[in-house]
């Protein structure tokens, strides 16, 4: 009984992937506010030249379920200067991100190089824009495809074998940042996945705009608040929408908690350290999801490349 428990669970848990993958993956990050970047290429920078690395096993438990692993490194041009105020001087950023994802029956790698320049308005205040260049790479396994994706007349023709597509697109964004707030708008996928090669099993993708907004602030001298937002939407997939709210602790640990509206809670925990920061999220599904009950783990570390993990002003918030 417990065998054909899990095999039904793991049959629709394939289904559900598939029938995601068929349209266009979405990939969740429950510490989104972490990976801003990634989401939007004018916030390359934003944090200065820091490398990241990222981890998220969903579902945890199941074969099949989706599993993302994620780098990036950043340079703001800020860094390299010496002066008595670099920030002015310096109004460049470039970054490289690779996101990896494997679900059900299909591997999918993202390689983003993104650029974004400043507008200095005022003190503390910046206008960003950004552009990011995006080779994905998607690999097909003809042998892990359900019943329903082997009736297709597109994918079924890969039954028992394999495929590889490639897409090059573009992504663009513009933020107003501060140093206690920022509010940004991106869009991906701006060619809509016209410029593809190998073989063509997904139709062309669906141009995806994500905004995104966070508020920070120090309310005594060991205690700090930093609340952030994300809306995601596009053509063939529902909106997600998701928030976050952490408590920093003594510059030295950070605590929150988080929804994904519709989806599911996560719980975070955090630690600063001088040359590194890393945090952890239990994820859950909420009740009204459906999903399967398992959870998920996240797993970050950001190493920062020529600054520690140190306050610089009485009301600097060492993370979003």
């Amino acid at each position: 009984m417990v065998n054909f428990t899990k095999t039904l669970l793991l049959s629709l848990l394939t289904i559900l992937i598939g029938i995601e993958a068929s349209a266009q993956s979405r990939k969740y990050v429950s510490q989104f506010s972490h990976l801003q970047n990634y989401y939007n290429p004018a916030l390359t920078g934003y944090e200065g030249s820091n490398f990241r690395g990222f981890v998220r096993d969903q579902w945890a438990g199941f074969e099949g379920a989706p599993k993302t692993y994620f780098a990036s490194l950043e340079f703001d041009v800020a860094d390299f200067n010496s002066g008595a105020n670099p920030k002015a001087a310096g109004t460049n950023s470039v970054g490289l991100n690779l996101m990896h994802d494997s679900y059900g029956a299909f591997v999918d790698t993202e390689l983003m190089l993104s650029y974004a320049s400043r507008i200095r308005i005022s003190e503390n205040t910046n206008l960003r824009l950004g552009m990011g260049v995006n080779y994905n790479t998607v690999r097909l396994d003809g042998n892990q495809l359900n019943a329903e994706q082997s009736n297709d007349p597109v994918m079924g023709q890969y039954v028992n074998g394999f495929a590889n597509m490639q897409v090059l697109d573009l992504n663009i964004g513009m933020a107003l940042t501060h140093q206690k707030f920022y509010v940004s708008y991106a869009m991906h996928n701006i060619n809509q996945g016209a410029l593809s090669s190998g073989d063509i099993f997904m139709e062309r993708k669906a141009p995806v705009s994500v905004i995104q907004a966070g508020y920070r602030s120090m309310v005594t001298e060991n205690f700090g608040l930093a609340l952030n937002l994300m809306h995601r939407f596009q053509n063939d997939l529902p909106d997600n929408t998701e928030f976050n709210l952490k408590a920093i602790l003594m510059d030295k640990i950070w605590l929150g908690a988080g929804h994904r509206v519709n989806y599911a809670n996560n719980f975070q925990l955090g630690l600063i350290f001088p040359v590194v920061r890393i945090g952890y999220v239990y994820e859950l599904p909420s009740s009204k999801s459906y999903l399967l009950p398992n959870t998920t783990h996240e797993f970050l570390a950001v190493f920062p490349i020529f600054r520690k993990n140190f306050r610089t002003t009485k009301d600097e918030v060492l993370i979003w």
